[in-house]
């Protein structure tokens, strides 16, 4: 099934994407000045905001694969393997059904403020998701908030990230700035058996939750421009 909605989708992209939004914006015109992906690299680390718009995009997804994928095993090992069908829809949920809200709040109060809230939801998760014992109910709440964090992230950071570089070379850095986030994600998915074998599941959520806590830190702290917008944000709540 998976395999059929793919195709059907890759046909629908190429069939009634037209114009390309490459040829829309002009890019495609353009000849970039740098190449490669370590060039790519340096363009996104060069400024204050790519640094930023990175670190969310890899800490949100590695903090939440991490937790996401060890936490049908942690269910079935102590005899609730009926709930984690739910617990992951419910996550799932979180991650993509509000997407369209995510992107409004983002446009709205800006992506730095999307970032910050998704970094306070994603400790939030981390945390419950550690105190969360051996029992399944915490983990509901958890795992939602986990998704919705993580939605908050990625939108924000994306959009902060293509906000911060130049259209000419936005197409590579926005392919390594992805490829950066899913190497994160797998190493963090592959990893997490492992740790969670050595440590426990509590202390896998402990150590995404610290992640996650750098990326908050990260946010209001280490850039020179997110300090009073984060601030306005406070002021409006």
């Amino acid at each position: 099934m998976s395999s059929v909605f793919l195709v059907l989708a890759a046909i629908n992209t190429a069939v009634r994407l037209r114009p390309d939004p490459l040829v829309v914006s002009g890019s495609q015109a353009k000849v970039p000045t740098r190449r490669g992906v370590v060039a790519a690299f340096r363009l996104i680390t060069s400024t204050g905001n790519g640094r930023l718009a990175l670190a969310a995009m890899v800490v949100s997804q590695a903090t939440m694969v991490a937790v996401m994928t060890m936490t049908p095993v942690h269910l079935k090992l102590h005899g609730y393997e009926n709930v984690s069908p739910y617990v992951i829809s419910l996550h799932i949920a979180g991650m993509f059904a509000f997407s369209p809200l995510v992107g409004k709040y983002a446009d709205h109060y800006g992506r730095v403020n999307a970032i910050f809230l998704g970094a306070v939801l994603l400790v939030v998760a981390t945390a419950l998701s550690a105190v969360s014992g051996e029992g399944n109910p915490m983990l509901f709440p958890s795992l939602w908030l986990l998704g919705i964090g993580w939605n908050f992230g990625l939108i924000g950071g994306s959009s902060l990230l293509v906000e911060s570089i130049d259209d000419s070379v936005r197409v590579r850095v926005q392919g390594t700035a992805d490829l950066l986030m899913s190497f994160c994600g797998g190493l963090a998915g592959f990893s997490s058996g492992f740790v969670r074998r050595a440590i426990g599941f509590h202390l896998l959520s402990t150590a995404s939750l610290v992640l996650a806590g750098v990326l908050l830190v990260y946010v209001i702290a280490g850039s020179a421009h997110t300090r009073p917008t984060v601030e306005s944000l406070l002021r409006r709540r």
